[in-house]
């Protein structure tokens, strides 16, 4: 009986050097890992992309010639947040709820891109089939006189909105390599109300979410674009968001903060997507090969099946301690003590151990137990996990990363 153990690094490890790593082992007590497999991705962006898709995922410090956006003081924030409340109860004395509840979205902007690729320069497209209805999030904004620029994100990409003519230009990334489109939405004055216009430019602030209904036309310079006919705020933001120019720098507060981080830092994202997707292909893979998922206890009486310092709780009503599972091997033999023959287990788990970015007491591992194998057929499955998984994340067996070509065919992988 052998067993692999596929350790999944939390996300606030770094995200490509340690995405995953294996390690073979025939005892609780012999885990040698082998070399981690790394993930490579790119970034492709035109001369006119948005100089905030310019900042890399991994956090690193810059800007230094200009004040961080992370300086800013406690009160500068309290300020804020007291300006833009204000807007709240304005909004709300208009009759405008800015926690909308709903919003009927119909595409998103990778969507419309590829809905509308061989629409014409110049062409516009006024029939109702063709109106559509879009929402994303206020990540830059410009306002002058009968002008007002504003830049949204969906989950799709980024869409620049200007009024007077109002417009939105967009950028999306693509699935496993960053590229940037560009989509223009833009909406003459007049189909706009003069109390809609006046809102757009005294009450939306960056860090809003807003919708808005429109028509499709591609521009005579060949962009994609959506005439708005009318907005709303879904969600008003009462904090700013980071700076566009050094996007979010704190290197701790990337860490603390991912979500931040990923308004500030959106090809951040792509990592959690990519890491869904190797989470999904094991599954998809060991189950293939006759294994059953169990769940097996996280509080247990005795931390067992590895060498690690235990988070203790309390228990009030057993009135003893408890301790978060260093490890889910003994629970898993157990279940081949009890007639399975293939098991394994997609688990949290805690080591109350040292903390860094490259050290999380925190992670996911995947371990798995077959009866009547050896390490011969543990192989076999770590390969096929990491061939598989290749495939799922990159659709290529063979990867360029820090200028090496790395194989990952069954036959490079021993």
């Amino acid at each position: 009986m052998e067993a692999v153990n596929l350790r999944v690094w939390s996300l606030s490890s770094r995200p490509l050097k340690h995405l995953f790593r294996l390690a073979s082992f025939s005892s609780s007590s012999a885990r040698r890992p082998s070399s981690s497999p790394k993930l490579f991705f790119f970034r492709c962006s035109s001369s006119s992309s948005p100089s905030s898709a310019a900042t890399a995922s991994t956090p690193s410090a810059s800007g230094r010639n200009r004040r961080s956006p992370s300086s800013t003081t406690t009160s500068d924030r309290e300020a804020i947040r007291a300006i833009r409340s204000k807007k709240v109860e304005e909004l709300r004395s208009k009759g405008l709820e800015p926690y909308a509840y709903k919003w009927e979205r119909t595409h998103t902007a990778n969507e419309l891109q590829d809905i509308y690729k061989d629409l014409g320069n110049g062409e516009e497209l006024t029939c109702e089939s063709d109106r559509v209805s879009i929402a994303g999030r206020v990540v830059a904004r410009r306002a002058f006189g009968k002008l007002a620029f504003l830049t949204l994100r969906d989950d799709s990409g980024s869409i620049q909105i200007s009024n007077g003519h109002l417009r939105f230009e967009m950028a999306f990334w693509a699935h496993d390599f960053f590229t940037l489109e560009h989509y223009k939405l833009y909406c003459e004055k007049e189909r706009l109300s003069n109390e809609q216009f006046e809102h757009l430019k005294t009450l939306v602030d960056i860090g809003d979410i807003l919708g808005a209904n429109g028509t499709i036309k591609r521009t005579e310079k060949g962009e994609l674009s959506v005439c708005v006919n009318s907005f709303a705020i879904l969600t008003k933001s009462l904090l700013p968001l980071p700076d566009k120019y050094h996007g979010l720098t704190d290197v701790d507060k990337r860490y603390r903060q991912r979500y931040v981080d990923m308004i500030a830092n959106p090809e951040v994202a792509d990592v959690f997507r990519k890491r869904a997707k190797i989470v999904s292909e094991i599954r998809r893979t060991v189950e293939a090969s006759g294994f059953v998922e169990v769940e097996t206890p996280v509080l247990q009486g005795a931390a067992g099946g590895a060498e690690a310092r235990p988070f203790i709780t309390y228990h009030n009503s057993l009135g003893r301690d408890l301790y978060l599972r260093i490890a889910t091997e003994l629970h898993l033999k157990r279940m081949l003590v009890g007639g399975f023959e293939k098991v394994y287990e997609i688990g949290r788990i805690f080591r109350n151990e040292g903390i860094s970015t490259r050290h999380n007491p925190e992670f996911t591992t995947i371990e798995m137990y077959e009866a009547y194998s050896d390490y011969e057929s543990m192989m076999n499955m770590a390969e096929e996990i990491v061939t598989r998984c290749a495939l799922a994340v990159n659709d290529k067996l063979t990867i360029e990363y820090q200028e090496s070509l790395l194989y990952f065919l069954l036959t490079d992988l021993r």
